[in-house]
């Protein structure tokens, strides 16, 4: 048995999805455990490329049960136009479930997001404005409207009675005309009937599948540089990215985790506001934005770029517990005479090997380690030997610098691009 989280251990859109992909062939449930549809996983295998944002990376393994979890928010729009995409290209959806703990992203919820980011100015976070944020709240505040709910009509009209005239109040403070309740309530029926034969009580599936010795894979989204609470507060997302969300996430007791694997670029990118230490603004990230073909899988926003950050991986690998490192898109360093290592943070004239909070993180400067590059090509590289000794050695470092373990060096989307060590 075998139960194995995959988080993020950079800024996000570091790969996870092709890491799920490629273990999901073995597994036997994938459970996605936080997050909605603001971030995707690109997955480029024998079907064809697809950006998943709800429906979890293992949907490709027919006899792989795919969970999407109560730590996520749904969009049942997304959510519907993501199965009918897989459905067209002869994916097998029988094996897809959804909690009735979930919690349902409204039209209200895309609104206010909108709404809110615009009026922060030039302070905003950076969102997607697909609404997760608002749907959280009213998580957190009991407010909100979960699948289950999809499920009892009179229960649904009553929570969303009570909540629909205070979300009009704060549209109409936005200058924008109030939501009907039978609108709503007709767009739910359309769920129930689209998705309602999915929602289930997915916890005795978890429990079975974990006390039947099964393996089981747990996605995340995002990374620990976004986490509510350990990310760079407030240009973070509204759940908990790294391992500690899981167990809550998923439905699984924390002994049950076996094996914790962080996903990191071997440079660094992300999307959104915030501060970003390692970032390029020269010729050089221009090229790994490029060659990287570093645009949002949600919303084709491009990402900032930058040299891999040991600080911020020192930070993840400690919170989350890595047990194993996952290195993508080697290959897109292929060229490149001289790399960079961010090994330290200055602040206020002081060498630090933390991640300090936001307001002295915005005033951080990098602390480099220059390496060689290899200048050749590794998309062909199926082993650690066919790699240039240029390339052993960086990743090497990056693997020291992290105290953990490498346990995979992606060299190429497609699935069989992947060295396992």
């Amino acid at each position: 048995m075998t139960i194995t989280a995959i988080v993020g251990a950079q800024w996000g859109d570091e790969g996870k999805g092709r890491i799920v992909d490629y273990l999901a062939q073995r597994a036997d449930m994938v459970i996605r455990f936080q997050g909605g549809d603001n971030a995707g996983h690109t997955v480029v295998n024998d079907r064809g490329t697809f950006r998943l944002h709800i429906v979890p990376s293992g949907i490709f393994n027919p006899a792989t049960r795919c969970i999407v979890g109560p730590g996520t928010v749904v969009n049942p729009d997304t959510l519907l136009a993501e199965m009918a995409e897989l459905a067209a290209a002869g994916i097998d959806l029988g094996n897809l479930w959804l909690s009735e703990r979930a919690h349902l992203i409204l039209p209200y919820h895309r609104l206010l997001d909108g709404l809110e980011e615009s009026a922060r100015g030039g302070s905003q976070i950076g969102t997607t404005g697909r609404g997760i944020g608002p749907a959280y709240a009213d998580k957190s505040a009991r407010a909100g409207v979960r699948l289950g709910d999809l499920l009892r009509p009179e229960y649904l009209r009553e929570r969303l009675a009570g909540t629909l005239a205070q979300k009009n109040l704060t549209l109409a403070h936005f200058g924008r005309q109030p939501l009907a309740l039978d609108d709503l309530l007709a767009q739910a029926e359309a769920w129930r009937h689209a998705i309602g034969g999915r929602i289930i009580d997915t916890l005795p599936l978890v429990r079975d599948a974990v006390r039947g010795g099964q393996d089981v894979l747990l996605e995340g989204q995002l990374g620990v540089m976004r986490d509510l609470d350990w990310g760079t507060y407030p240009f973070v997302t509204s759940s908990n990215p790294i391992a500690g969300g899981v167990c809550a996430g998923a439905g699984l007791p924390p002994s049950a985790v076996g094996r914790v694997v962080g996903v990191a670029k071997a440079y660094c990118t992300a999307v959104g506001a915030g501060p970003f230490p390692s970032e390029l603004h020269d010729e050089v990230g221009v090229r790994l934005r490029t060659v990287g073909q570093e645009y949002g899988a949600t919303t084709g926003r491009p990402r900032r770029c930058g040299w891999y950050d040991a600080v911020a991986i020192s930070h993840g690998a400690w919170l989350n517990g890595l047990t194993g490192l996952a290195i993508t898109k080697l290959d897109v360093l292929d060229g490149l005479a001289e790399l960079k290592i961010c090994t330290g943070y200055r602040l206020d004239g002081q060498i630090i090997d933390r991640v300090p909070d936001t307001p002295d993180m915005a005033r951080v400067e990098p602390v480099y380690e220059t390496w060689p590059g290899w200048q050749t090509a590794t998309r062909d590289a199926r082993a650690w030997a066919d790699l240039p000794e240029a390339a052993r050695a960086y990743l090497s470092r990056i693997a020291e610098l992290a105290g953990v373990p490498l346990q995979y060096v992606s060299v190429g989307p497609e699935r069989e691009q992947l060295i396992v060590m």
